[in-house]
């Protein structure tokens, strides 16, 4: 009978993290997640797995806690998703996103070079890297200028990555994820705040949406596929760092016709534009060549667009209705 695989994963409070956790937990893995002491405990999205998880408390800015959890669990593959993740609180806490997203990368992998030299490393990189991209569709070797601290300590944890695999000769690969959402990303995400909007103009709770730059057009995928590829990639026999994206784009405008659309109403009649949710320096365009990933992989997305907006607004229709009929458009019809 094979051992059972043990899996750390930092960051497993968040979206991808509880994403990760199920996924895992289904190919028979024992699954630890890191997580930070605090008077409360914010495990909403992992609350349906409590009980087949280990948790253990640790925290990024603290080598010796790393190393600590580390000795404890030995794990076999240690998939690094914690990160100060918002890129419009990058540029209002700086260095505290470098001392996590960044300097956070480099206190994991010298722990794991210590104490489990073996381990296969997965770093959460970013589309942000690319920022103001050369070219466009972006692949991995496609330059990298990132537009914001969050780009820029995303990049620093993608080249350290870089660094601990030719130095030391560790297993360690980075997914440069673009775009992924889910009815589980934070509220404060453009497309979780359209969902929730939508549902709350729906239920008479608010008369209108404030957002920033609606021409914005990203590549955006579904979280709960993204995560197949992040184990994917430890799989292989050789690290190696892969481009993961749907290769198409939509604008802000598009996700917020489409979502007001499901409830029957017209994004024109509520959204408005707030100069004050621009960032300071704007990223217009991102786009996935994942080429690599498909063909190296075997991994393709199965959630389009489309299916992305109708799950989040349904989700968020559902957490703000408790079975009360719309103030405005229409309820979409359940699943058959």
């Amino acid at each position: 009978m094979e051992r059972m695989k043990t899996a750390l994963i930092t960051g497993i409070t968040g979206q991808d993290g509880s994403y990760l956790a199920e996924y895992l937990l289904q190919l028979g893995y024992r699954v630890v997640g890191l997580v930070r002491r605090s008077s409360t405990e914010p495990t909403e999205r992992i609350e349906h797995l409590r009980a087949r998880l280990e948790l253990a408390q640790g925290d990024m800015l603290d080598p010796s806690s790393l190393l600590r959890v580390l000795d404890q669990f030995l794990p076999d593959e240690v998939y690094n998703l914690a990160a100060q993740s918002f890129v419009q609180t990058s540029f209002l806490e700086p260095v505290h996103t470098g001392e996590v997203t960044a300097l956070g990368v480099t206190r994991l992998l010298e722990a794991v070079r210590r104490a489990v030299p073996r381990a296969r490393f997965y770093q959460a990189s970013s589309s942000e890297m690319f920022g103001q991209a050369a070219a466009s569709p972006q692949r991995e070797s496609t330059p990298f200028h990132p537009r914001s601290p969050y780009g820029v300590a995303k990049l620093y944890g993608h080249w350290i990555t870089v660094n601990y695999r030719e130095s030391y000769n560790l297993y360690c690969c980075s997914g440069i994820l673009f775009n992924h959402e889910s009815p589980r990303r934070g509220l404060e995400f453009v497309t979780r705040k359209i969902s929730d909007g939508v549902a709350r103009i729906a239920f008479g709770q608010a008369d209108s949406l404030a957002l920033g730059n609606l021409d914005a057009r990203r590549d955006w995928g579904y979280a709960g596929d993204y995560v197949r590829a992040m184990h994917a990639m430890l799989q292989q026999k050789e690290p190696r760092d892969y481009v993961v994206g749907t290769g198409t784009t939509h604008s802000v405008r598009d996700l917020c016709a489409l979502a007001f659309r499901h409830v029957g109403l017209d994004y024109r009649d509520f959204v408005v534009v707030d100069p004050r949710y621009y960032r300071p320096a704007e990223v217009d365009l991102l786009q996935a060549d994942a080429s690599a990933a498909r063909e190296e992989l075997g991994w393709k997305p199965e959630l389009d667009f489309a299916g992305l907006v109708e799950l989040m607004v349904d989700a968020d229709l559902a957490r703000r209705g408790h079975g009360a009929r719309p103030v405005r458009g229409i309820l979409p019809a359940g699943p058959a």
